[in-house]
């Protein structure tokens, strides 16, 4: 059997394999090996060739040991109560080495295999001697890794505008990039506070209903585009796409709102977009 679980602080998504014959059900708490060491893990479903095509490879990231036990929640909840400490001594090193780099979270391998730090930095970073006091101090291994700020926000964020879990730290298996075209042709507000996530970027759920939108706009008629209807021929002068319907302007100034169904023809496409 394999199954698709979620793990580690970036909340990554890989398929795991099983050894015996035991079987998991989703949201079951696991402990896994994977490349990074022994972790914890959440099981989100069976594998199956519909999810490794969302994955986009057949390759299982490592296995699952176990159902988590008492002792290994009472191993995690130690390792999180340590996390401050670890996280303000990593800050101070940073400081006395003068690096330019701004440190966001730690997280510590269930395992104890590794102790890896995030951090954001405008320019590379020769970390080389801060890696080797980190390593006498905490006597591991010791991984930095250099995040975007889209990572910072599913590192660190809980809830976004809708009142949900945000995107980035619950569901999404990458980020797409995100345009003003897309919240233009939503018809979203364009004031950046009320359209930017928890990192200050475009918001991702703006990427969802896009390619419905930009289906939709194809088949309508574009603004500027003279059709004829039942009622007369007249030019639209606006486009209503998930209700896929156009506003069109009649002579006198008389403006209806047409479905797509009733334009009988389109003698000039026009060139407005939508």
């Amino acid at each position: 059997m394999r199954y698709i679980v979620r793990f580690g602080s970036t909340r990554q998504v890989a398929e795991f394999t099983v050894k015996s014959s035991e079987h998991y059900r989703r949201s079951d708490e696991v402990i896994v090996r994977s490349d990074r060491g022994v972790e914890w893990g959440e099981v989100l479903c069976d594998a199956s060739e519909r999810t490794r095509e969302w994955l986009g490879h057949n390759d299982a990231r490592g296995r699952i040991l176990r159902l988590a036990s008492e002792e290994d929640y009472q191993k995690r909840e130690e390792l999180l109560s340590t996390e401050g400490d670890r996280f303000d001594g990593c800050a101070a090193m940073i400081a006395e080495h003068r690096l330019q780099m701004q440190l966001v979270d730690v997280e510590q391998i269930l395992g104890g295999e590794r102790l890896i730090f995030y951090y954001l930095a405008e320019n590379r970073v020769d970390f080389r001697e801060l890696v080797k006091d980190l390593a006498k101090r905490f006597k591991t291994r010791i991984e930095m890794r250099q995040i975007g700020v889209r990572d910072e926000a599913r590192l660190l964020a809980d809830y976004g505008d809708c009142g949900k879990p945000v995107c980035c730290n619950t569901h999404l298996h990458e980020m797409p990039p995100v345009s003003m075209k897309m919240a233009k042709i939503q018809k979203a507000t364009l004031d950046p506070t009320k359209i930017s996530g928890r990192c200050g970027r475009l918001k991702c759920c703006l990427r969802y209903e896009y390619d419905t939108y930009e289906e939709y706009r194809r088949e309508l008629p574009r603004v500027g585009a003279t059709v004829v209807t039942k009622q007369g021929q007249g030019r639209v002068v606006a486009q209503e796409i998930l209700a896929r319907k156009v506003i069109v302007a009649y002579e006198g100034h008389r403006r209806v709102l047409t479905d797509e169904g009733e334009i009988l023809t389109v003698i000039k496409k026009g060139g407005g977009g939508g």
